[in-house]
């Protein structure tokens, strides 16, 4: 990362120095560029210019980047290929394991090949969080908090010793121990620097992090977002990220929230609109007087759903409501300071009353607050939003559509399906749209007070109302952050959610990435047996088929008041206003309205306790760590001791058969295709986080290492093993594949002509020295940005992919796996070529590739067709000819 100018740095006349608390301080003042020109920027460009002034260097950033980002009303529509160095990394637990056991990998490959293996360390600051994804094996209803962390730390400490080791031998990185929260809430009430001082020059925090929602530290002013792990190797060890220059579409916010509204909704609506708007590879940038109507954690909210938007950034300026809220946060006050007085000295601060603050932007669309009201999103897909009064309504249609993201395809004579069982010696019934599952969790809305207070707020009211919650209804609650402990037991609201099975069952990511944990073996009987479409409600952000759980098909985003309102309803398919959520003792109707707190009663409670002091006690000890963690023990070495019999931690096989020469560019000929795939194919899909299947190849493979399936845990945790992760991709329950006829993780294996496990079909290829392709649908590879969603391909033996679109993290990492993407002309599919899928497939590649040229796909049917070339950039044809982004910067560490 920069630090200071030289006597010969290229902008040394925009230096300027400026003055806080008696102490000078230095920047640059890139205004002085061309104050007409800066002035007309988009408050996100201003900060990857600053970046590029900064870091100019020409080599990794050149005098050229600066000028065409300072173009960038001119220059925003040419697609022209940028330069950024961000001042950050942030990696959380799945994907920080990784890319530890990747450094571990590459100083033994730099070893072998004759070069100094401590080179192979960060240069560019790096915070890894240790937020384990938690497992609710035991529900809210009983105390479950400490159950499931003994039992998560006892499955996972191999992969915390294996951290440790990391902390101990990796420099210029900082590990937060398990137990402290979720990533992206621990970065916004406490990591996050919004501004860098070092070596007396100051400028912005900007970041780039191995999750799709580091997008949420843009609602405090800090420009960031979600990059794959491979990627995030690349800049932790000194690489510029190359980037297409974004256009920047303002979203003007206006009006006041309603009373009955929540940030939530407001999210949900945003959602929606910008889908239908078209904002992928764009940034978001809020603006307009409604902005100020919004606390930083209700714009943190926001900012958090862009993956689920579709932009690369939704980005909220630093304000005055921004300055407050670094005070409530327990920030130093001096160096809140030092933020305020920089952000007003380089035109990076607003006042969003103020339109003649407001720059120029691409295109302008608009949200009246006002217009917001109760929603929820599913049943498949977070941009699908339904509002509440329509919510029966539409379950109902969504039962009978064929089969897609918006329907299930059920006959009509299984409508009324409904199965008895017994729970607790009681029978009860479930039936289509019966809740099973609801989840106060995610990093989207367990950060925002508003919410959270709300949901205590709405469950204490329906406790004093007599109402419950079925007990067979799994419950639970998993906040982001020690914090909203704290601020929900101040409040006093703590009894009510705990009496109605919201209690704390861990911290960190749950439910929403798919550790729902197991549900009642009745249940599961019953869904099964009556082939029911039950339902989780959770306050999350992906909703994807298979993530949340097996057994529920539907699944919906709400806010956590929803949770708790579809939980004592008991399902879904509910009209709120005519039909009441319960009864109380005497036999009187409880309706939805006579218990859901209004916006100010909340605002007065979180006035009212949340405070400082909260955020100072929990923060304070972060990195001290808990008994657990610190009674780890680990062997002092620059050299990982890998474990010949662990099942958690394995060597990959990325650098085995590297070379310093970088070889040949050459065509891929005979290749099969190992998947036949349609739209919107998730990398929840692709490389499944959740529990291993007990009848997978990796459960099989387990099983054979002596691991009973109790063990197994999740392929998230399993992450830092190859063996594992290969074996579970495309291990998705819910996979369709055209090539078979059944949902899931099969495929035929066309010489053979059988249809098996994914993986044991990519093994028969392999054997038979047959390279595979995947072909793919529009927006291949969106939701989560999962390293191992082209880690696994890659190790699968798959050299290519072929899709109508692609999601912008996924196109990336696969290129950084040395995986080609190609992308069908426009108006073209896999359907209207009259591909099969059986086929063999020649694609022509050659040394002299260039971005986005056009290649010809020969196809043994006689057909032959042109793909575009997604490497868009020159740098990406660079990763790929060195075999992938690591082996290029293992070889340039080798120079």
């Amino acid at each position: 990362m920069f630090s200071g100018p030289t006597m010969d740095h290229t902008y040394n006349t925009l230096f300027e120095t400026f003055q806080v608390n008696g102490e000078d301080l230095k920047f640059y003042n890139c205004r002085n560029l061309s104050p007409e020109k800066y002035d007309r920027l988009p408050y996100s460009i201003r900060v990857l210019l600053e970046s590029a002034v900064r870091n100019c260097d020409e080599f990794h950033v050149t005098k050229k980047d600066v000028e065409t980002i300072l173009d960038w009303n001119d220059i925003q529509l040419k697609e022209t290929e940028i330069s950024f160095k961000p001042s950050r990394v942030i990696l959380q637990d799945f994907t920080g394991v990784p890319a530890v056991v990747d450094f571990a990998a590459m100083r033994d490959a730099v070893k072998r090949l004759g070069g100094d293996p401590m080179k192979v360390n960060p240069i560019c600051p790096a915070d890894l969080v240790v937020d384990h994804s938690i497992q609710v094996d035991f529900s809210g209803r009983s105390d479950s908090l400490k159950k499931n962390q003994d039992l998560e730390f006892e499955r996972n400490k191999e992969r915390f010793k294996f951290l440790k080791w990391g902390a101990s031998t990796l420099r210029n990185m900082i590990i937060v121990p398990p137990g402290s929260g979720i990533v992206h809430q621990v970065n916004l009430e406490y990591l996050a620097r919004v501004v860098f001082t070092k070596d007396g020059v100051c400028f912005p925090d900007s970041v780039v992090g191995t999750d799709s929602h580091t997008t949420m530290i843009n609602g405090l002013g800090i420009v960031g977002w979600g990059v794959g792990g491979i990627e995030a190797e690349a800049v932790m060890l000194g690489q510029t990220i190359s980037m297409v220059l974004p256009q920047v579409i303002g979203y003007k916010i206006s009006g006041k929230i309603g009373p009955y509204a929540t940030s939530t909704d407001i999210v949900l609506t945003i959602t929606k609109h910008l889908r239908s708007v078209g904002v992928v590879g764009k940034f978001v940038e809020f603006f307009g007087p409604g902005v100020e109507e919004l606390s930083v954690a209700d714009r943190a909210t926001i900012s958090n759903m862009c993956p689920e938007y579709g932009a690369t950034v939704g980005f909220f300026a630093l304000d005055r409501i921004g300055v407050d809220y670094l005070r409530q946060t327990n920030r130093d006050p001096e160096r809140i300071a030092v933020i305020e007085a920089y952000l007003k000295a380089a035109g990076l601060f607003r006042n969003y009353s103020n339109d003649c603050e407001d720059p120029v932007y691409s295109q302008v669309v608009e949200l009246d607050l006002e217009t917001v009201v109760s929603s929820v999103s599913g049943p498949k897909r977070p941009q699908d939003r339904v509002p509440v009064n329509k919510m029966k309504g539409d379950f109902a249609e969504c039962l009978t559509n064929k089969v897609g993201f918006k329907g299930f395809g059920l006959p009509s004579d299984k409508l009324n399906t409904q199965v008895p069982f017994i729970y607790d010696n009681k029978e009860y019934v479930l039936r289509h749209g019966s809740t099973v599952i609801a989840a106060i969790t995610s990093c989207t809305n367990t950060s925002n007070p508003s919410v959270m207070l709300g949901a205590g707020l709405l469950a204490k009211k329906a406790v004093e109302a007599g109402l419950s919650v079925n007990p067979y209804v799994k419950t639970s609650l998993s906040p982001g952050s020690g914090v909203v402990t704290y601020y929900l037991e101040e409040s006093g609201v703590v009894p009510a959610l705990n009496q109605l099975g919201f209690g704390i069952v861990g911290y960190g990511c749950m439910t929403c990435i798919g550790n729902s944990g197991p549900l009642p073996d009745v249940i599961v009987e019953a869904i099964e047996k009556g082939d029911l479409v039950c339902c989780s409600v959770l306050s999350g952000n992906r909703n994807f088929e298979g993530r949340v759980h097996p057994n529920t098909r539907a699944n919906y985003l709400a806010s956590p008041l929803l949770v708790v309102a579809y939980a004592l309803a008991g399902r879904v398919d509910i009209d709120f206003k005519t039909e009441p959520l319960g009864y109380n003792p005497e036999g009187k109707p409880i309706f939805l309205a006579d218990i859901w707190p209004l916006r100010s009663e909340i605002q007065e409670v979180e006035r009212k306790h949340v405070i400082p002091a909260m955020f100072q006690e929990v923060y304070e000890k972060i990195q001290k760590g808990n008994h657990q963690w610190n009674s780890l023990e680990v062997v002092e070495s620059d050299l990982y001791p890998w474990e010949a019999s662990s099942t958690y931690i394995q060597r990959p096989p990325f650098f085995d058969d590297m070379t310093k020469e970088i070889p040949p560019v050459k065509p891929i000929v005979n290749a099969k295709v190992l998947l036949m795939l349609g739209d919107s194919v998730t990398t929840d899909h692709i490389s499944p986080a959740g529990s291993i299947s007990r009848t997978s190849p990796a459960a099989r493979f387990l099983q054979l290492k002596g691991v009973v399936p109790r063990d197994f845990n999740s392929y998230g945790a399993r992450r830092g093993n190859d063996a594992i992760m290969t074996r579970g991709t495309f291990a998705n329950v819910r996979l369709v594949n055209k090539l078979v006829s059944n949902p899931g993780p099969k495929t035929l294996h066309i010489p053979s002509g059988k249809v098996m496990d994914v993986f044991d079909a990519a093994e028969a290829y392999k054997a038979d020295n047959i390279p595979l392709i995947v072909i793919a649908g529009k927006d291949y590879g969106c939701g989560s940005s999962r390293d191992w969603a082209a880690k696994g391909p890659h190790l699968l033996g798959i050299k290519a992919v072929i899709a109508e679109s692609y999601e912008r993290i996924h196109r990336s990492n696969l290129i950084g796996m040395g995986i080609v993407p190609l992308q069908f002309l426009d108006g073209q599919t896999a359907a209207s070529l009259g591909l099969t899928g059986k086929e063999s497939y020649a694609i022509n590649l050659g040394d002299n590739i260039q971005p986005r040229q056009t290649v010809s796909v020969i196809v043994d049917s006689g057909k032959t067709f042109d793909a575009i070339l997604r490497f868009d950039t020159d740098v990406e044809i660079a990763f790929y000819r060195n075999g992938g982004i690591l082996k290029y910067m293992l070889r340039k560490m080798l120079d």
